[in-house]
């Protein structure tokens, strides 16, 4: 198990890594969160919940089932738009999981 001091060190570096991402490089790199836009939230505002509520194993696991949301989101807007359901072309900002 984890000590206490190095889960919580661990956690704030993710959180300030997600926000440096969300700061510096989301905001330029010219396609949304397939997440977000199918479901209202993004992968990094879930992600960076889990890494605040909860301790940092389970914060980790419920990051890589985020991104495999994401991943099914992402196939999910490309398929409506190959059958005409939406006008934009999505790029999915995950790799397949």
């Amino acid at each position: 198990m984890i000590s206490t001091a190095v889960d919580v060190s661990a956690r704030r570096l993710a959180i300030g890594l997600i926000d440096i991402y969300c700061q510096r490089l989301s905001a330029h790199k010219g396609f949304a969160c397939p997440h977000r836009l199918l479901y209202g939230e993004s992968c990094s505002g879930r992600i960076r919940r889990a890494f605040s509520d909860q301790n940092l194993l389970t914060a980790v696991q419920s990051a890589a089932v985020q991104l495999g949301d994401c991943s099914r989101a992402s196939a999910v807007l490309r398929e409506r738009n190959r059958r005409g359901n939406v006008r934009c072309i999505v790029i999915p900002c995950c790799f397949p999981i």
